[in-house]
């Protein structure tokens, strides 16, 4: 099964049986079973082996990165760190998605030029719709809870049928997201190009569902991941997929608010 996060797309490791395997290993003695039976459980940091928990921490410290200066650039209200964290962020991502890299620096740094641009782009809703960026932010966590909850409790679960399906669907959306954004550099459809009315509203709630099937997508290769013996460096590449995608996700949630609201 392959992910469609790019994250874990182009990665052997978080595919299933991708990395460790243990079938070569040398039977243990007699001796060595009982010391191992009597001893302690392994913890990630005996191992070096990736866990969920460190996916939840590496996950955590790029938030603790995005949300201040998210923050900062919504005050400050500048242009320049707006678009700036949009370019940088954007090629960072690339660079991290294509070359697989696990360096926290490359990450946090990613972290920090989306915070910028997430902050300078949220004022911008704010000015025009006040009271818009809490009720994103609430349903970006709601979304997030709902994904979280359907994969662990099984109501979701990650078969070659679903993937295929979450495939197309992003396909469409991008080939739809193209052309709606020649649309808007033309000059057509205002603000949103072909996103207006319940044709926009009805596209957005589409986006919204698909970015919550992402996310279960993520999850599961993660798991995998901690499956398949990862090295804990690992968890930072997992970490960075997640926030890929639950940016995407507060963009997506923000722009289906704003045609709710429409020019009121």
């Amino acid at each position: 099964m392959q992910s469609r996060n790019p994250v874990f797309n182009n990665s052997k490791a978080f595919k299933n049986g991708g990395y460790a395997t243990f079938q070569d290993a040398p039977a243990a003695s007699a001796t060595q079973l009982e010391q191992m039976y009597t001893a302690p459980a392994a913890t990630g940091v005996d191992t070096g082996r990736m866990t969920m928990d460190d996916v939840v921490v590496k996950t955590g410290l790029m938030f603790a990165v995005l949300l201040p200066l998210a923050a900062l650039n919504f005050v400050i209200e500048s242009p320049l760190l707006t678009l700036g964290g949009l370019v940088v962020g954007l090629v960072l991502g690339l660079i991290i998605s294509f070359k697989q890299s696990t360096s926290p620096v490359l990450t946090l740094a990613y972290a920090a030029a989306e915070g910028l641009f997430l902050g300078g782009i949220s004022k911008v809703f704010e000015v025009k719709w006040p009271g818009i960026v809490p009720q994103a932010v609430l349903g970006t966590l709601a979304v997030f809870a709902v994904a979280l909850f359907a994969y662990k409790s099984g109501r979701v679960r990650v078969t070659p049928k679903f993937q295929r399906t979450v495939l197309i669907a992003m396909g469409g959306y991008l080939v739809f997201s193209l052309v709606n954004l020649v649309v808007m550099m033309t000059g057509h459809g205002g603000d949103f190009g072909l996103r207006q009315g319940a044709f926009g509203f009805a596209i957005g709630l589409f986006a919204v569902g698909l970015a919550a099937a992402m996310l279960i997508l993520d999850f599961d290769y993660a798991e995998q991941g901690v499956r398949n013996g990862l090295p804990q460096r690992y968890s930072w590449l997992a970490a960075f997929g997640l926030v890929v995608t639950l940016v995407w996700l507060y963009i997506e949630i923000l722009r289906l608010l704003a045609i709710l609201r429409g020019n009121d």
